[in-house]
């Protein structure tokens, strides 16, 4: 961000017109994508996700001297598809980096100054066979890793639409000469397979429906040889009710893993069948584990645990003692991180604020020296000698932060006598103010998941609506994760219900405060945020507008055409299905849509395997049966999240261009007409 010049006199204009120097086609070509931070040797490598290059993941290499280069070649893309999220899509040993290639889904390795070349065979089907998440054996000459297994011609009564796939450990040299043979099976999904560092041991993660593994997951153990087979398999922790996260080995095969069976995510370690908590929280050390590879801690060279946690929805850096004891809190000015790695020192990871994009960032966390003082019962080192080096930001975009909004967390009241939370984010724009006594339009935003949650990190997406005059609250419903396990579970078989009035009490909180006007509040959500906005807009009449991004509308074919990591989510969720049929079509919009009264616009991407087109198309059916409102943007090649630029501006200046027909306030700046039916 760069430093506010005042203004000493506002332009008077409408919210909603206000001009904005955050412009649709930066919402995409501004921002590249960071994520998976690791370190090997002297080198650093992470994920570039481009949107200008039609949202190519591109492998990056920076080494000491600061030089930056692309390891993944133009025509390769380093994006797995297992669980269809993907996630651990490569690894590194020494300057070789192995990846998964979004093309072919097959294994390729890297060695320095040469060409990429398979590793795993073609599979007789495409994308019959995929890798994510794994590891070299110390010594470099075998890869373990996640393999999803296409089975051919084999259907479930119960699903009988989804495709089949076994979930698998598997062993293959790191140089191709022979094809995987699998090591672990029998569950219906597994991850984060790690060899211990004397490569004597193997510990993994495996669940099975209708579990998610934010539900319940075992920690294993077995005995490594050389040949990558498994003995002495020993079930460490975890079962039905009890989440485990992240398991890594300590310098001296200790063994650490996050697990939520005190209600909060915290760090435990595992040594000759005992099991100790390192430094007890009220505090989330996790995250659901929706992807793969994701990283919370890592073990310093002195068995220091550097960490990331959250209290309050918002992000910490923290350093546990080796052997356990009280947490200090790294102090800097950023609020969420993520991908941590270490170089056994310092620390690589992401991390951003309110003000501040998605970098990656060098930590050197030297907590031995400067004063401590206790703030909320934890100790925090203050003027230490800590670093932060950025190497790498995610915009080089220049915005005046009297342009940027800063989001103030809530909890406000909702149903039952509890409370639930959000950030609200009011309008700003320095040059504008609106015409007196007139407050502005509100957007609900409904993050997707639903297991999943919102957080304080600088979002371009998010400035284009509150700097053109729209104030935004983004809510973490009852079911977000942030807030302990018993906060998650209330959307346990409320799904549609809980999230819902979540959303409209926040909206009334807001109203009641005078930070919004009552006529023009709106509803937005994609995935299951576009369930949430599709259930708010056809079961309650509150809102007057909504806008859904591969939303679902009807539960019923979600429960039975699916992909098999959220083939059973639903059982959760609403029920066991067909058991509890009766209760998904009282929770599906599509059976409400005759009582829909405000106009509504969708978008899609015609490619999309988790919420496919046909969720949209009977919402866009139904929508014109009844003559409401409406507009229906699909776009070819997009999947489950829109990655190409063109498709990112299109949808937002469509969405922004809807509001201005529907609420009649006059945009700022020409956009491309959407064609509106039935207005």
């Amino acid at each position: 961000m760069t430093k506010s010049v005042k203004n000493t006199v506002k332009k008077i204009s409408p919210y909603g017109s206000w001009v904005s120097p955050v412009k649709a086609n930066l919402l995409a070509s501004a921002s590249i994508g960071l994520e998976a931070v690791k370190v090997s040797g002297q080198d650093a490598y992470w994920l570039e996700g481009r949107p200008m290059e039609k949202g190519r993941v591109v492998a990056v290499r920076r080494t000491p001297d600061g030089a930056q280069v692309d390891v993944t070649p133009p025509g390769f893309n380093t994006r797995t598809t297992v669980h269809e999220y993907g996630g651990g899509a490569y690894f590194v040993h020494g300057k070789t980096i192995f990846f998964s290639n979004f093309t072919d889904q097959r294994l390729y390795r890297i060695d320095p100054d040469k060409e990429p070349r398979p590793i795993t065979p073609e599979p007789q089907t495409e994308w019959g066979l995929r890798y994510a998440d794994g590891r070299l054996t110390p010594d470099g000459r075998k890869i373990i890793c996640v393999r999803q297994r296409l089975l051919e011609d084999v259907k479930t009564e119960e699903h009988p639409l989804i495709p089949q796939y076994a979930n698998e450990l598997v062993v293959l040299p790191a140089d191709g000469s022979a094809e995987p043979k699998v090591i672990a099976s029998g569950h219906d999904f597994y991850s984060n397979p790690r060899p211990s560092p004397n490569g004597r041991k193997l510990t993994w993660l495996c669940w099975d429906h209708p579990r998610m593994p934010w539900d319940g997951t075992e920690l294993w153990v077995a005995d490594l040889a050389l040949d990558g087979t498994l003995s002495n398999p020993k079930r460490v922790a975890g079962g039905p009710d009890e989440s485990i996260f992240q398991p890594e080995w300590g310098w001296r095969d200790e063994l650490y893993f996050i697990s939520d069976c005190t209600n909060w995510w915290n760090l435990y370690a595992w040594r000759d069948g005992t099991v100790r908590p390192l430094a007890p929280m009220e505090a989330e050390f996790g995250a659901p584990q929706w992807n793969f590879g994701q990283v919370m801690y890592v073990v310093l060279a002195d068995g220091r645990i550097a960490c990331i946690y959250s209290q309050d929805g918002i992000d910490q850096l923290g350093i546990i003692p080796s052997g356990g004891g009280s947490l200090q809190t790294v102090k800097t000015d950023y609020t969420v991180f993520y991908s941590l790695a270490t170089d056994g020192e310092r620390l690589w990871l992401v991390g951003g604020s309110p003000t501040q994009s998605p970098a990656v960032l060098v930590v050197d966390p030297k907590l031995e020296a400067g004063p401590v003082k206790a703030v909320k019962d934890r100790p925090i080192v203050e003027d230490h000698p800590i670093t932060v080096e950025v190497v790498q930001q995610s915009t080089t975009l220049a915005i005046d932060v009297g342009y940027v909004s800063i989001p103030c967390p809530i909890e406000f009241p909702t149903e039952n006598g509890l409370t639930a939370h959000a950030l609200f984010y009011p309008p700003v724009n320095r040059d504008y103010k609106a015409p007196s006594g007139k407050k502005p339009p509100l957007i609900v935003s409904s993050h997707g998941g639903p297991t999943g949650s919102t957080d304080a990190l600088f979002s371009l997406g998010i400035q284009y609506w509150t700097s053109r005059g729209f104030g935004v609250v983004d809510v973490n419903y009852g079911g977000s994760t942030g807030y302990g396990r018993a906060y998650r579970q209330r959307l346990n078989g409320q799904w549609g219900v809980v999230d819902v009035q979540d959303c409209i009490n926040v909206a009334r909180f807001l109203i009641g405060q005078g930070e919004a006007d009552e006529r023009r509040v709106i509803v937005r959500g994609g995935s299951a945020g576009g369930y949430t906005t599709l259930a708010a807009l056809t079961m309650y009449h509150f809102f007057a507008a909504g806008a859904s991004y591969y939303g679902i509308a009807d539960l019923e074919p979600f429960a039975v055409d699916t992909h098999k990591f959220e083939s059973r989510y639903l059982d959760s969720l609403i029920g066991p299905y067909p058991e509890a049929k009766e209760l998904y079509r009282q929770r599906s919009p599509i059976h409400y849509v005759d009582q829909i009264a405000c106009p509504m616009i969708l978008f899609q991407g015609l490619e999309d395997k988790i919420v496919p087109p046909s969720q949209a198309e009977i919402m866009v059916r139904a929508l014109e049966a009844k003559k409401l409102p409406y507009a229906y943007l699909a776009f070819e090649g997009e999947q489950h999240g829109f990655r190409k630029a063109e498709n990112i501006q299109r949808s937002a200046e469509a969405e922004l261009y809807f509001y201005s027909r529907v609420f009649g306030f006059e945009l700022s700046e020409p956009v491309e007409p959407v064609e509106i039916k039935n207005l």
